[in-house]
């Protein structure tokens, strides 16, 4: 990303008037008591409190608040509803917030052709309301999905309980219209599922703000199965249930969702929530959800159980009526709220591997918890091998958050050795730059930022994300070494 040239000393009157014409006086907060909300997101062990935030509602007020920061060169950062878990809407010193989420018009309802279009402020679990009474639903379920946007999902990538059958977001993401980085308001995609030319629409959704910001999206929304059921299985080690989730693959089996919870997740979730479903004494939980036709759930429900005895597992508990369902999927949707009731702060991680290494990546999590003393409960999408280990420390601690740090890196290089990845759903943003070298070449890279420079020629749009700061990133200087120079200055340019 190119660096901006900011003035040395910024004259806010005239911006603040223009954005005032442009969105209305009560849509620009700038007393700093209002602004403290908009420190940090979801990953809230960094602040840093933007000059202004902006609150538009249509997509002209959005090209107009770009616009502005474009004609004073400020840096400008998009955010939604702040559920982020990688610092990807965290302020930047001198910027203007352009928060979304006074955007949430569902825009369009599509049923005959299976598509919605909401503003990026929809909350994700409104659209499946919206569409769920004529037999739809909207597959990306995010944890967060009661309170995460639509524009943030479509950001960050997100996934969810059920990206192991059904996709992550930009399986479902048809067409976008967007306000580029200059303030140009863009169309990608369409409303339907293969457009000729480059994919721009996914070379967008992930890109974390990086190219511009999202103000209509389009949706694939789908029928809900004929037959659901979900099973729980208990067992007496973490690696039988690992083993389990790799032999239901091998089967040929693709359950609509697997996750894993550990003793510890259990238990938290059982003191918060009380479902009455998870064995506090299970070393172990799986829970399985079978989709389809009847006839087909029917005939892999026994395949599934089959194989979970065979890894030994105790006792299987299965529930086709709704409610039931609901009633065990809802203590793994509130594991990471349940983990702040056992410790006063927790640190997540976002790491992907193959599934035939989760026994032993699991292994090595605990092998590190031991060694750091920290404890790190463990709540994961089993499935696609999506990990989510949560490391328990306490922030008033001095030290404690960079030792945490260091723990939850060794986890991601841990991933990337195996075949892994640093992130699934979470995203990289200001938390994980600096072990993109572990994972990326410098060609790499470089070929990255060229793309981000298409979209982003001043380098305003969410400066600071994504990609290592080696004059700032210790780990990432550590890991490139020299080589860093190669990307850091091209074309007589400083990137990020």
């Amino acid at each position: 990303m190119l660096t901006q040239s900011k003035p040395q000393k910024l004259n806010w009157k005239p911006i603040i008037k223009e954005l005032e014409a442009a969105l209305g006086t009560k849509n620009v907060i700038q007393r700093k008591e209002e602004l403290i909300t908009y420190e940090c997101d979801g990953l809230a062990s960094y602040r840093e409190r933007p000059a202004l935030a902006v609150l538009p509602r249509t997509t002209a007020q959005v090209a107009a608040a770009v616009k502005i920061c474009n004609k004073y060169n400020v840096p400008f950062i998009a955010r939604g509803s702040g559920t982020g878990l990688s610092g990807g809407a965290l302020p930047v010193e001198d910027c203007v917030l352009i928060v979304t989420s006074m955007m949430r018009k569902i825009l369009n309802v599509d049923l005959e052709n299976q598509r919605v279009i909401v503003q990026p402020g929809v909350i994700n679990s409104w659209v499946t309301q919206t569409v769920s009474g004529a037999g739809f639903y909207y597959a990306p379920d995010p944890s967060s999905q009661i309170i995460c946007s639509i524009g943030g999902n479509v950001a960050e990538n997100s996934g969810g309980v059920h990206c192991l059958k059904y996709g992550v977001t930009t399986n479902h993401v048809l067409g976008l219209q967007i306000v580029t980085a200059e303030g140009d308001i863009v169309d990608l995609g369409g409303q339907i599922p293969e457009m000729p030319g480059y994919d721009l629409t996914g070379v967008f959704v992930g890109s974390e703000g990086t190219l511009g910001i999202a103000t209509e999206i389009t949706l694939r929304i789908l029928k809900t199965a004929e037959s659901i059921c979900v099973l729980l299985a208990d067992f007496t080690s973490v690696e039988a249930a690992a083993t389990t989730v790799a032999d239901i693959i091998s089967a040929g089996i693709i359950p609509g969702g697997m996750e894993i919870m550990d003793n510890l997740s259990i238990n938290a979730v059982e003191d918060v929530v009380k479902t009455n479903c998870y064995p506090r004494d299970a070393v172990a939980i799986l829970l399985i959800e079978i989709d389809g036709l009847a006839v087909e759930v029917a005939a892999n429900k026994h395949r599934v159980i089959d194989i979970c005895k065979k890894n030994g597992a105790r006792d299987i508990t299965s529930a086709a009526d709704a409610e039931m369902r609901l009633k065990l999927w809802k203590g793994r949707k509130a594991a990471f709220a349940a983990a702040g009731h056992v410790s006063p702060d927790y640190y997540v991680q976002d790491g992907v591997i193959p599934r035939t290494q989760l026994s032993y990546v699991l292994k090595e999590i605990e092998a590190l918890s031991q060694s750091s003393g920290y404890r790190i409960a463990n709540v994961f999408h089993a499935g696609d091998g999506n990990l989510h280990p949560l490391i328990l420390y306490n922030n008033s601690i001095p030290g404690e958050l960079e030792k945490v740090e260091e723990v939850g890196g060794e986890i991601l290089k841990l991933c990337v050795r195996v075949g892994g990845s640093i992130s699934g759903e979470h995203g990289i943003g200001a938390e994980k730059r600096c072990y993109m070298p572990d994972m990326f070449t410098v060609a790499d890279l470089e070929t990255m930022q060229w793309v981000r420079e298409v979209f982003n020629p001043q380098g305003l749009a969410n400066p600071g994300k994504i990609f290592p700061t080696p004059r700032t990133c210790g780990e990432a200087a550590r890991a490139m070494s020299d080589t860093s120079k190669q990307f850091d200055t091209i074309k007589g340019v400083e990137r990020y």
